[in-house]
């Protein structure tokens, strides 16, 4: 049981209608890898950071199982940064600040002992960056399953559509979904984006929960109403780490376990939104997680008769 993260491992600066961070531990890689941490471990961490990166950070996430060897460290650099503003409806915000610092020039190298693992997530990456990973693998991993996000579609659609046709499963949020694939239905989208590569397709709709598509499947998972949400930034993350762990956990890569691993997914991201940056997924537990999930079992379990 084994998993591949390539992502950003940064610092974030974050205010929300309820709080603000000046400073605090995030990226990609790093919600994942705590998400993930709660099913599966090692998890294998391929990413870069600067100067700046706190060495208490990455011992959290080796004690949490995640895998240094292919993270680089830039001495003279500092790491990618990004600062943002949430309005009151915390599904719209303002990027205030992207200094990409040490990305700007990731050169991914895979090491040799991450050969073999089954499950791979490629983060929200330069879609030339996520080709090179995969290529770096000598066996295809079981399972491919990558983010992305509407700058890629509008600077780099060449190696995007190359790299979706490289992946089993694509996680986007609905008005990506439309702009890929040019239909307003929701449906119609689904159907012309599996057509370019993924087999799966996750459409994430935030607080409206997400829908997981396959072949002539649709299945769909709520997100739990929440009494406080203070920061919703890694929320996409957890949702993928969550999804991923519970995947490589399993070894079961059916339609109906992804039913599972949405709920898993939908879980973590849920926990993550309750504080800011990954403070909420490094403190929770197996208890915390398992009702959590009987929550959103509760919320969508009913009995009917029908009346003839």
């Amino acid at each position: 049981m084994s998993l591949i993260c390539v992502g950003s491992m940064a610092y974030d600066a974050i205010e929300t209608p309820f709080g603000k961070r000046d400073r605090i531990v995030g990226g990609s890689a790093v919600y994942v890898a705590y998400a993930a941490s709660h099913f599966i471990k090692p998890i294998n961490l391929v990413s870069i950071i600067g100067n700046d990166f706190s060495a208490d950070e990455t011992r959290a996430l080796e004690a949490r199982g995640g895998i240094m060897e292919g993270v680089e460290k830039v001495a003279d650099k500092k790491s990618f940064f990004w600062s943002g503003k949430y309005h009151l409806d915390m599904n719209s915000r303002d990027t205030l600040v992207t200094d990409l610092n040490v990305l700007a020039d990731f050169n991914p190298q895979v090491p040799a002992s991450y050969q073999g693992t089954e499950f791979m997530m490629l983060g929200n990456l330069s879609p030339a960056v996520q080709i090179q990973v995969i290529q770096q693998m000598k066996t295809r991993p079981k399972l491919i399953a990558m983010d992305t996000m509407n700058f890629w579609m509008e600077s780099a659609m060449e190696d995007l559509q190359q790299v979706m046709g490289m992946v089993d499963v694509l996680l986007i949020n609905d008005s990506e979904a439309r702009q890929l694939s040019g239909e307003y239905s929701i449906v119609k989208s689904a159907r012309k984006i599996m057509q370019m590569g993924p087999r799966f397709l996750i459409i994430k709709k935030g607080e409206h929960g997400a829908l997981l598509f396959h072949e002539n499947n649709v299945f769909f998972a709520p997100a739990l109403p929440l009494e406080d949400v203070f920061d919703p930034t890694g929320a996409g993350d957890s949702f993928a780490g969550g999804f991923m762990g519970h995947l490589a956990k399993t070894k079961d890569i059916s339609f109906e376990n992804m039913k599972s691993a949405i709920i898993a997914g939908s879980a973590l991201a849920s926990f993550c939104v309750e504080k800011f940056g990954p403070e909420r997924l490094k403190e929770i537990t197996k208890n915390d997680i398992d009702d959590r999930i009987r929550q959103f079992i509760q919320l969508v379990n009913f009995d009917f008769s029908l009346v003839v």
